[in-house]
């Protein structure tokens, strides 16, 4: 049976109901056609993601997630979704978006990761795109 977890480590995020949130995520795989097995999302502070970004990816800058896929290819996905809610709490400001919607986008953005979109050619990051508006409005759609 898949499970969707979500864990905090230095930063709280108020998420109204997550039962719904976790059960729209399973369905959100079922979607794709991408077997799912576990998924943890690890919501934390700015500093605690740039020591993820430096320690595994040698990157020196700040982000607002990171997503870690830890099956053997073609076994069901297990995989850990690093959030920063310093960042998506900064993007939503800058964004001129609220931050329910800003959280939707990253939550959803490292399940598409998972399921095998990308994000670093304009075409994909268009897809990316239009792939997280769709599940941001069908989730909010949902009664």
């Amino acid at each position: 049976m898949a499970s969707v977890k979500f864990n905090y480590v230095d930063r709280k995020l108020s998420i109204s109901d997550k039962t719904k949130l976790k059960s729209f995520i399973l369905s959100l795989f079922k979607n794709e056609k991408t077997p799912l097995n576990e998924l943890n999302y690890i919501f934390c502070s700015d500093e605690y993601l740039l020591q993820i970004n430096k320690d595994h990816l040698n990157h020196d800058y700040y982000t607002d997630i990171i997503t870690f896929s830890l099956n053997e290819k073609g076994e069901s996905i297990i995989g850990e979704i690093y959030i920063s809610i310093d960042r998506i709490k900064d993007n939503a400001a800058s964004q001129n978006t609220n931050l329910i919607n800003e959280t939707l986008r990253v939550i959803f953005h490292g399940c598409l990761h998972l399921c095998g979109y990308l994000d670093k050619k304009p075409k994909d990051i268009k897809l990316m795109r239009e792939k997280e508006d769709y599940y941001i409005n069908q989730y909010l759609s949902l009664k």
